[in-house]
Parts: structure tokens; C-alpha cells; sequence
């Protein structure tokens, strides 16, 4: 019998990560939060609207850490590649399919208050509507926002602003720009790449600590949202609620449904895969403190870092799939509420203009609100006033325009890899069938070819699924 050389034997396979039983998973302690929130909010109104600081607390705590992980996340992927035009073309892909969703997202808008018409015999009259001053400073703030701020606003007027202010444009672009330098100083940047990955395994270490009082954070924010705002407005304008949620619903299961058919990967087995980020949507309306989760797993899900780190965070700017619906559908029922008559060109003209006022509504207090109120005053020909038919109800519709952006962002990540021929569907399609696999390893690319090679493969991954 010949010797078996033990550096030639295949390594023993390791043995699955014992899973968690399900009443220790945070889904599962998050959706019972959500659902004493309802209820506190529902039978003592008082008591719920005392809650708010609790979800406030956690969404502040979860911002706090969004402009710091986009920053590294960037820096890290663009400084990682050897090709900076490859990434160059990522992003041009990336703005051609933001620009193409968001166009088909208005239209399934579009459509859906077209056939309905909910808007029709409202008869209101724009000037007795009575603003409050909640609505008006949003209405104010939208009036005086030009359709062009967002291009000339991307370019901020000092490097420490944008992370106080949260604005997340302007730190990809900084993050943009420090990434191709570090990129452009080969090995001589190689510590200052190093500390960036370190950085970024500490601020998901840190992510992983506040994530454990999701549950907390959901339950103040449902609270606060059903005391404050209450059930009457869900039956008195109920129909336009439930036009908005099932245009949405069929526009994740047709369209971006479609994709996900077309990269031969399944939309219902990628939702259940984001369940917990789903959840945390649910409970804070807002789909912000999600996205680092969502780069995590779509990394440990097999997309390249650098894809992840430049689509997910441009997306959740310009790729607003559930605002763009709200938006058209919005806009022409307060055009039908108000008897304001819109021709097929001037409806084409309202998408037009929602191309450019829909960019940047995410993370601004108010913004869908604000990119509407923009939209009627950029247009003229639709009453801004009459926006307060619909103020009343528009908290119920953040939380679904806000899974809807999260949904198409996770789509677009996945199309963009695939478009770059580096997405590994096949472990793509396990992750997301809830098999263990084991974490992606760093990349083996360098910076400067034309330098020293870095290291990289010797370093170890920024973070991973069990963070």
C-alpha cells in the first residue's frame, strides 16, 4: 500500500454551526415587539406616544454608524481592485439600471391610480385646505428645493459635514475620491488600506452590539407611530393605502421578481433571507438602519465587496423603487382630488421631473413628503396644498415604500454582479435557501499593478457572517 502523504489528504470538513432555535432568533423577538407596540399603541394611545424616544434612541444609535460604514466600505473595495476602470463601469452600470427601475416603478404608479381613479369625487377645494404646521414646514421646505439641488449638493463644503449631517451622497463621494487615491498610492497605502478593513470589522462588531436591542427599538417606534397616528386614519382613507401596498407588492413580485427569475435566483427565498432586516423596517419606517446588515449578507452571500460597498449605498439614494411608486400615485390622486385635470403629456412630464426630485429623499426626515411637495411645485399645475389629503395617512405608507426601496436595492446588487460576470449565483442560492457556508475570504486583488503587490490575500476578511 503506498503512503498517503498527510499535506496531500483533504482537509476534514468542519462541521455546521449548531442553528439557533427559533425563539432565540432577533426576527423572532423583533415581530413580537412590533406587535406589543401595536397593541400598547391601540388600547392606551397615551402610553404609546411616551414610547417614541425608545425607537428614536435605537434609529439615532443605528445612523450613528451608517456614514462611518459606507465611508470604509468604499474606500476599502475601490483601494482593494486592480482595475479602478472596472469599478468605473460598476457604477455606470449601476446609475443605467437606478435610472431604468425608477422609471418603471413611476409608471406602475402611474397606472394603478389611472385605472382606479380613488381620487375622483373627493371635490376638494385647495384653497379651504387648512395646513398644519408639521405639513406646512415639510411643504415649505419642498416648495424652495429646485429639481437640480441634488446634482449640486453632492459635493459637500467640508469633509467633517456630510458625517455630522448624515448625508449619504456626499460621503460616497468623499469616500469615492479618498478610495481612488489610496488606490493610486500602491504600497505606500497599504497600512493606511489595512487600518481601513480593521475599521470596518470594528464598526460591524459595534453594529452587532446595538443590533441586540432591535427588539426595543421596534416596539418604541410601533407605539409612538399607532398612539400618535391611530387606526381612524387607516379606515378613512383606507382604499388609497391598500392601492399603494398592492401595486407595491405586485410591482417585488412581477418586476423585481422577474429579474431575480432572469439571474435564476428566487425573490421569496432572497425576502426570507432578509427577514430580520424586514422586521427592523417594519417597526422604525425607515430603511436605513437595514443597509448595513443588507452589505453584510450580500457579501457573505458571495458578491464582490467593492460591488457591494458602491451599488447598496448610491442605491439607497437613487434607487427608490417604493418612493417612485408613491410618487406618481400620490401626485395624480391629489390632481384627481382636487378636479386638476393631467394630460397623458403632462403625466409623462410628471415622471420627467420625479427622475430628478425622487434622488435623495432617503434619510431626510420627511423626505418622500418633501420630494412631492418638490414635484408640484417644480410642475405648477397641480395645487401643493392638497398634499394634506394625504398627510394623515402617509406615516402607514413609509414603512412599504421603504421595503420596497430596501427589496430593490438587494435586486440591484445582485443584477449589477451578475452584469460584472462576479456573481456566484450558486452560493447565492444556497445562502438564501438558509444552508451554512463558509465566510467569503478577503480578495487576492491588488491596488497597483504597476507597483510592489500588496498582501491582500494575507489578510483576514473585514468582517463576516457571524458578526
Amino acid at each position: 500500500m503506498g503512503h498517503i502523504n498527510k499535506a496531500d489528504a483533504a482537509p476534514a470538513p468542519k462541521a455546521p454551526a449548531p442553528r439557533k432555535r427559533w425563539y432565540r432568533q432577533l426576527y423572532f423577538w423583533v415581530l413580537t415587539a412590533i406587535l406589543i407596540g401595536v397593541l400598547l399603541g391601540w388600547l392606551a394611545p397615551t402610553a404609546g406616544i411616551a414610547m417614541e424616544p425608545i425607537g428614536t434612541t435605537f434609529v439615532n444609535a443605528m445612523r450613528m454608524l451608517i456614514g462611518p460604514i459606507v465611508f470604509l466600505t468604499i474606500v476599502g473595495g475601490i483601494a482593494s481592485v486592480a482595475d479602478l476602470k472596472r469599478v468605473g463601469m460598476t457604477g455606470l452600470k449601476a446609475l443605467t439600471y437606478f435610472q431604468l427601475g425608477t422609471i418603471c416603478a413611476l409608471v406602475f404608479g402611474l397606472v394603478a391610480i389611472n385605472i382606479f381613479r380613488l381620487g375622483e369625487g373627493v371635490n376638494a377645494n385647495p384653497g379651504t385646505i387648512k395646513t398644519t404646521d408639521a405639513a406646512a414646514k415639510l411643504i415649505d421646505a419642498g416648495a424652495h428645493q429646485e429639481w437640480w439641488q441634488f446634482l449640486t449638493n453632492i459635493i459637500p463644503t467640508s469633509i467633517v459635514q456630510p458625517f455630522i449631517a448624515g448625508d449619504i451622497l456626499q460621503i460616497i463621494f468623499i469616500a469615492v475620491v479618498f478610495g481612488i487615491a489610496l488606490n493610486a498610492m500602491g504600497k505606500f497605502g497599504s497600512p493606511v488600506l489595512d487600518g481601513v478593513q480593521r475599521l470596518t470589522g470594528v464598526m460591524f462588531k459595534i453594529l452587532g452590539f446595538i443590533m441586540k436591542a432591535a427588539p426595543l427599538g421596534a416596539f418604541g417606534a410601533m407605539a409612538f407611530a399607532v398612539g400618535k397616528y391611530g387606526v381612524s386614519s387607516l379606515t378613512s382613507m383606507g382604499g388609497l393605502i391598500a392601492l399603494f401596498y398592492a401595486t407595491s407588492i405586485l410591482f417585488v413580485v412581477v418586476v423585481l421578481g422577474s429579474i431575480m427569475a432572469f439571474l435564476k435566483l428566487n425573490i421569496f427565498t432572497m425576502i426570507r433571507h432578509f427577514k430580520e432586516e424586514y422586521l427592523i423596517i417594519l417597526g422604525t419606517s425607515t430603511a436605513e438602519p437595514a443597509l448595513p446588515g443588507l452589505m453584510r449578507k450580500l457579501e457573505h452571500a458571495g458578491v464582490k465587496k467593492e460591488t457591494v460597498g458602491l451599488v447598496v449605498p448610491t442605491g439607497y439614494s437613487f434607487n427608490l423603487d417604493g418612493a417612485a411608486i408613491y410618487l406618481s400615485l400620490a401626485a395624480v390622486y391629489i390632481a384627481q382630488a382636487t378636479n386638476t385635470h393631467l394630460s397623458i403629456g403632462q403625466q409623462l412630464g410628471l415622471i420627467a421631473v420625479m427622475l430628478l426630485t425622487s434622488k435623495g429623499a432617503a434619510g431626510v426626515a420627511g423626505g418622500g413628503f418633501i420630494a412631492l411637495t418638490a414635484t408640484l411645485a417644480t410642475i405648477g399645475t397641480i395645487p401643493a396644498a392638497g398634499i394634506m389629503l394625504i398627510f394623515g395617512i402617509d406615516k402607514f405608507m413609509s414603512e412599504c415604500r421603504a421595503l420596497v426601496n430596501f427589496t430593490g436595492n438587494a435586486v440591484a446588487t445582485l443584477f449589477i454582479a451578475w452584469w460584472d460576470h462576479t456573481l456566484d449565483a450558486d452560493r447565492v442560492r444556497r445562502v438564501f435557501a438558509g444552508e451554512v457556508v463558509e465566510p467569503v475570504q478577503a480578495s487576492a486583488e491588488v491596488p497597483a499593478p504597476a507597483v510592489e503587490p500588496l498582501q491582500a490575500n494575507e489578510r483576514r476578511p473585514a468582517y463576516s457572517e457571524s458578526n
